[in-house]
C-alpha cells in the first residue's frame, strides 16, 4: 500500500479534500478520490473526513493507495495481424477499436488478452495487466506495437524508449490547411486540471516534442505524418490540437463537429527498434486501414 502525506499551504486554504488530493496525484482521478475517501483511505490531521471537506491551512492530509487488486486475465483467441515474431519480441498491428490491456471493469477482448492465447511466453515486467506491454497507442488509434516476450527484452525496449532511439511515425487527419511543410511542437504534456481524464499542454507537466510533415492539404483537411521523439499520452492529440489543428474525428480533443468516424484517425505506420539479443536495427510499415484510404479517397474528389 501507496502512502503519501501532504501539508497544506496558505494558499491551498479552502479548496475541496477532493480536488486537492487528485491536483496532487495526476494518477488518481476525481472519481477515484471520492472513493478512496469514502473508503476511509483518506485522512485529515488523523481523522476520516468527507469529500467536501475544504482543507485549511497547516491540515495534514495522508492518502493511502491499496494495491491494486490483481485479476486473472483470461486468453481469447484472436486473428492478430503479426508482423514479426521471434523468441524475444513481437510486432503486431493492432485495430482501431482495441484496448492495449486491461483495467478493472474490462478484462476481456484487449490486445493482452489475444497475445495471451498467442503465446504463453510474455515479460512480466509490468504485472498480470499489461503482460508484455512496452508501450501503448490509443483505444482508437490503429497501427504497430513492439511486445517484449521476456523482461530482457522488456528491458532493453523500455531503455531505447528512454534514449529516444525507437522510430515511430504515424499518419493523422488534422481539421483545417497546415501552409508550412513542417514543423516540431516542442510543449510539456500534463493531466488536465479541469479534467482528469484529459491530458494538455501544461508548464508543468512532462517534456513532449512531436515533429511533423504535411503530406497532403485537401478543402478542409490535411494529412500529415508525425515523428514521436517522446512518448506522452495523447501526445499527438493533444500536440496538434495546441497548434490549432486537432485530429479529424477525435470525440476528446477535436471540435464538435467533426467527421464521424469512431474515434481519430491516427495510425502509427512506422516502428524501427534495435533487436535485443542480436543488435539488428528493425524497421516495419503497416499501410493505412481501409477506412483511412477511403476517407482519403473521398476528400481528393471534393477537393
Amino acid at each position: 500500500m501507496d502512502k503519501m502525506i501532504y501539508t497544506i499551504e496558505e494558499e491551498q486554504n479552502g479548496e475541496r479534500l477532493d480536488k486537492f488530493v487528485s491536483t496532487a496525484n495526476e494518477d488518481l482521478s476525481r472519481t477515484q478520490v471520492q472513493l478512496l475517501i469514502k473508503d476511509g483511505h483518506v485522512a485529515v490531521n488523523g481523522q476520516p473526513v468527507k469529500t467536501n471537506y475544504k482543507i485549511r491551512t497547516n491540515d495534514q492530509v495522508t492518502v493511502e493507495i491499496p494495491a491494486p487488486v490483481e485479476l486473472d486475465i483470461e486468453a481469447e483467441v484472436m486473428d492478430l495481424d503479426i508482423y514479426y515474431e521471434d523468441e524475444d519480441v513481437l510486432v503486431v498491428n493492432k485495430p482501431k477499436g482495441m484496448v492495449v490491456h486491461p483495467a478493472p471493469g474490462h478484462t476481456t477482448g484487449t490486445l493482452v488478452n489475444g497475445l495471451m492465447a498467442h503465446c504463453k511466453d510474455l515479460s512480466g515486467i509490468n504485472g498480470v495487466m499489461r503482460p508484455g506491454i512496452v508501450h501503448r497507442i490509443d483505444k482508437d488509434t490503429s497501427g504497430l506495437l513492439m511486445v517484449a516476450k521476456n523482461d530482457m527484452a522488456h528491458e532493453a525496449l523500455v531503455q531505447q524508449l528512454v534514449d529516444k532511439t525507437v522510430t515511430r511515425r504515424y499518419k493523422a487527419l488534422v481539421h483545417g490547411n497546415i501552409q508550412h511543410q513542417h514543423g516540431t511542437i516542442d510543449a510539456p504534456i500534463g493531466r488536465d486540471k479541469k479534467d482528469r481524464q484529459s491530458m494538455t499542454v501544461d508548464p508543468d507537466g512532462k517534456h513532449a516534442v512531436t515533429h511533423f510533415e504535411v503530406l497532403e492539404n485537401f478543402r478542409d483537411f490535411t494529412l500529415v505524418q508525425c515523428r514521436l521523439e517522446t512518448g506522452r499520452t495523447h501526445q499527438i492529440r493533444v500536440h496538434m490540437k495546441y497548434i490549432g489543428f486537432p485530429l479529424a474525428g477525435d470525440p476528446k480533443y477535436g471540435p464538435k463537429k467533426t467527421l464521424d468516424l469512431g474515434g481519430q484517425a491516427l495510425h502509427a505506420e512506422v516502428l524501427g527498434f534495435v533487436h535485443p539479443r542480436t543488435k539488428e536495427y528493425l524497421e516495419f510499415t503497416a499501410p493505412l486501414p481501409d477506412y483511412f484510404t477511403e476517407l482519403l479517397a473521398k476528400l481528393r474528389i471534393n477537393s
